[in-house]
């Protein structure tokens, strides 16, 4: 346990030490702000702070993955070493809080330029009420509950979740901090939340198995071999996040060497690369000798600390860029400049920075393809139509979001409508085919051992649970396939969304769940708790039909122009007429939503004939097992009626 504190502390001080060099070097040392100087403790507080919450949700992270999915279990509970991950993910979390908290009042004395105890209760309320100060309370308050949640669970499944609860704690400040100035705002807000979950992955697994090494546990080696899997994933991630995030805040490669922000993201580069090769030879100097873990991992976790403090550092660096690169109301609304008024090929060719989507697209494609790579590899087989059917998804999805329909898609309602439509009626019927969840089910790691937990089980859990039961009701997907169509639109909800980037992510992952849904339901192949019969699918697909027709005539005939203050604002110089531009976007309602249900109709008749020729091929081969014996009793039957009558008596 020395050995642990000792390490523990050399581990905050090679970071501390970091930071401040780098603060240093780079520019983003504190100084006065132009409302006052709130003095050398909350400047010098604001960074350290957050490299503390940062190491928290670092090592909150790593125990709970290493409770959860690395260390190997024979109980549906924690036992042993998981038992002990978990309450130091607890006090930890506890540490997390605490620090977010104090985090707050930091920059909100930073903010106003005075000392912390100078602040008065209007101001702390007002600061907590911008999205700066709203992400750190609410940060706070999750992190909070994630303290609280470990203590009174050791469910394998249910600490599976507050690890999810863990990662989505990093969202708030991701979402609203360094990054959400700059220009393509959705892009780097969304890059460097996957950037931050990635690294607190990476990292927190590392350092949670080197405690588990100096503990001397023998379920280090299963550990470590799925632990080597997720590095690779996180390590991916944290790459490719990094360097789409730095490319939104340098204006050109001169920035890269000429700007004290270019250097840093080099240095940061530089560790990356460093960290991939060192794990890379770690692993393989393990499987080589057998051994040599401990010293090793530990080196890796001080070089990762120092990259973190790095980090933080490089978020307080002033960018080329600069943070008030959207210099409109409607640059700010949109998060860049209007487009040109749309051309054929501006829709079918054109580039929208929508991180969301590339994130869907990117994460949902590499998946994929790794779990047909990994049937492969083992020799079995995958049907060359469900990959292709899954990436036809894909290709939908990237046009309605970030291809050039999506970049029109914040602009005219008609783009918006048919994104909308695309997404929620075209894309999820190529995903449903694709079979994904099957596809899971035969390639995420089984158990170890008897009785453990294992990520397949999780899946195979959730795929039977009551919830999964209840939203898979034939009457759940259609009510909120439909029924959000007229909440959306027919309410103030649709221009208060507009009037947000989030608000777009937010509509564009509805549609696609909800459409998802609502489709693996009627012509899924997925397993799934209700198996409808073809004929139930079709009357739930007759009745969802005349709803969505309704709908898109109840849009085309309105005289009321849903979002005018949002149109307004955008003063488009083309398409200026709104109504008519609105009843366009009724009629791709109309016609994009029927074609794609006549389809559907179509797959439930097929998979309709194909059950009935499956259930004659089962009898064939019971009467063929029987010798026809049922055949001959029906015939037996015939011959008695036709001697005996209806009449005969028993």
């Amino acid at each position: 346990m020395t050995q642990t504190v000792r390490d523990t502390t050399a581990g905050f001080l090679v970071a501390g030490l970091a930071l401040l060099f780098f603060l240093v070097v780079g520019g983003g040392a504190p100084e006065p702000t132009p409302v006052g100087d709130p003095g050398a403790f909350v400047g010098w507080s604001v960074p350290f702070v957050k490299l503390l919450t940062d190491v928290c949700a670092v090592l909150v992270v790593g125990f709970l993955l290493a409770a959860t999915f690395l260390l190997p279990s024979a109980e549906p509970e924690a036992q042993g070493l998981s038992v002990q991950a978990v309450r130091l993910a607890s006090r930890w979390a506890h540490v997390w809080w605490v620090a977010s908290l104090f985090s707050f009042f930091a920059k909100t004395a930073e903010a106003f330029g005075k000392g912390i105890l100078d602040l008065s209760f209007a101001e702390i309320t007002g600061f907590a009420g911008t999205s700066n100060g709203r992400a750190v309370w609410v940060q706070a308050l999750a992190a909070l509950l994630v303290a609280v949640a470990t203590r009174w669970t050791l469910s394998i499944r249910a600490l599976a979740a507050i690890l999810g609860l863990s990662l989505a704690t990093l969202a708030p400040v991701a979402l609203t901090g360094h990054s959400a100035g700059s220009g393509s705002h959705d892009l780097a807000t969304t890059s460097l939340y996957l950037h931050i979950m990635g690294a607190t992955i990476w990292v927190g697994g590392l350092a949670a198995l080197a405690w588990v090494a100096l503990r001397g546990s023998k379920r280090l080696e299963p550990a470590i071999a799925r632990y080597s899997s997720v590095a690779l994933w996180a390590f991916v991630i944290v790459g490719v996040s990094g360097a789409v995030n730095a490319a939104v805040r340098l204006r050109s490669l001169g920035d890269v060497f000429g700007e004290a922000y270019g250097l840093l993201v080099v240095t940061k580069i530089a560790a990356l690369v460093i960290l991939g090769g060192f794990g890379y030879w770690h692993r393989r100097r393990i499987v080589a000798t057998g051994g040599g873990f401990l010293r090793i991992a530990i080196t890796e976790v001080f070089v990762m600390g120092a990259a973190m403090g790095l980090a933080v550092a490089l978020s307080r660096t002033p960018t080329p860029v600069g943070d008030d690169v959207l210099k409109t109301p409607v640059e700010e609304l949109l998060g860049g400049p209007l487009p040109d008024a749309p051309t054929v090929l501006r829709l079918l060719w054109g580039f929208s920075g929508n991180g969301v989507g590339l994130a869907i697209v990117g994460l949902g494609t590499a998946f994929y393809l790794r779990g047909v790579l990994t049937m492969r590899r083992r020799g079995d087989h995958w049907p060359v139509g469900r990959t292709l059917s899954w990436m036809a998804g894909m290709l939908v999805i990237a046009w309605a979001t970030f291809g050039g329909l999506g970049e029109y898609s914040h602009v005219l309602f008609s783009a918006h409508m048919a994104s909308h439509m695309l997404l929620s009626m075209v894309a999820p019927i190529f995903i449903a085919l694709g079979a994904p969840m099957t596809l899971a089910l035969r390639t995420l790691p089984g158990p170890r051992q008897p009785g453990e937990v294992s990520p397949r089980s999780m899946l195979l859990g959730f795929l039977s649970s009551r919830y999964s039961s209840f939203v898979t009701h034939p009457v759940v997907g259609p009510v909120l396939f439909v029924g959000s169509l007229y909440g959306l639109y027919f309410t103030g909800i649709f221009e208060t969304l507009m009037g947000n980037h989030w608000g777009h992510a937010i509509m564009e992952i509805h549609f696609l769940a909800v459409g998802t849904l609502f489709y693996y339901v009627l012509i899924g192949i997925d397993p799934s708790p209700r198996n409808l019969q073809p004929v139930a699918r079709f009357g739930v697909l007759l009745v969802t039909v005349p709803f969505h027709a309704f709908f898109a005539i109840a849009v085309m005939s309105s005289n009321t122009v849903f979002a005018l203050d949002y149109w307004k604002e955008l003063d488009r110089p083309y398409r200026t007429d709104l109504l008519a531009d609105q009843y366009l976007g009724g009629g791709m309602a109309w016609a994009m939503g029927e074609i794609p249900l006549v389809l559907v109709m179509v797959a439930i008749l097929f998979q309709w004939f194909r059950s009935d020729a499956r259930e004659a091929k089962r009898f064939d081969r019971a009467e063929d097992r029987t010798e026809d014996a049922a055949l001959e009793a029906y015939n037996a039957r015939l011959r008695d009626l036709a001697e005996y009558g209806k009449r005969r008596e028993p």
